[in-house]
């Protein structure tokens, strides 16, 4: 991967004056990726749910997404990172049981937990909470191993519809760094996943609260119960 690492930064000079589009597949398309968003740029990517929009946790990355999706700035983005070990690093998770957690993620959920002072204090400074993605998506998950955590948010303008395909945001493609396509799954996504990740605070010992209900809520929210946890907020 190093060399590829190294290679990155003169590919991405050479072709991104006449293409910015890349597959899915091979070190090659990481390193590339990794590369971008190591500069600053803003990626379209897929997950395992619809398409994101993804940066690091750099104040100028944060700033810059918000500004692509014309998204308000009061509305906190989430963060994506690779595994679920590196959750306690970002949120607190003293409270909730390892093994629970392993069996929503890697998956379709967003977690919302109490931020730690690790998280970059630009990001959502008005939110003591931050929610928290592992998706079930290697290409995302391989990416964010070596650039570490990404800011995530759907690739569209604020309040449009979720995306599945990459040509559904055609009109973003000149404000962005890159734009990676699956091209597995292309021209396949089921139309259910389009209302995205579910997404349930689990700030509160023994309380959940579905936020949005996305792909697998009921799955989810079978799983919490059995650990006991309560809808305390309803």
């Amino acid at each position: 991967m190093a060399t590829f690492l190294e290679n990155a930064s003169e590919e991405i000079q050479v072709l991104s004056k006449h293409n910015k589009h890349w597959t899915c597949k091979g070190k090659r398309s990481i390193a590339i990726a990794a590369k971008l968003l190591e500069q600053n740029e803003i990626i379209a990517i897929p997950t395992d749910t619809i398409y994101g929009l993804a940066g690091t946790l750099s104040s100028t990355s944060i700033k810059k997404l918000y500004e692509i999706k014309q998204r308000d700035i009061n509305k906190p983005l989430s963060i994506s990172v690779n595994n679920v070990k590196n959750i306690k690093q970002w949120g607190i998770v003293d409270h909730l049981s390892d093994k629970m957690l392993t069996q929503i993620l890697p998956g379709p959920y967003t977690i919302i937990l109490k931020r730690t002072a690790a998280l970059n204090p630009a990001l959502n400074p008005n939110h003591d909470t931050i929610g928290i993605r592992v998706p079930k998506y290697k290409f995302i998950n391989c990416v964010s191993k070596i650039v570490g955590p990404l800011v995530l948010s759907s690739a569209n303008i604020s309040n449009e519809k979720n995306c599945l395909y990459a040509s559904e945001f055609k009109h973003l493609w000149p404000t962005l760094g890159g734009i990676f396509h699956d091209s597995d799954r292309y021209g396949r996504s089921k139309n259910s996943f389009r209302k995205g990740s579910t997404i349930v605070d689990l700030s509160e010992p023994q309380c959940y609260k579905i936020i949005r209900h996305g792909i697998g809520k009921e799955y989810l929210i079978s799983l919490l119960e059995q650990y006991h946890l309560q809808n305390c907020f309803s």
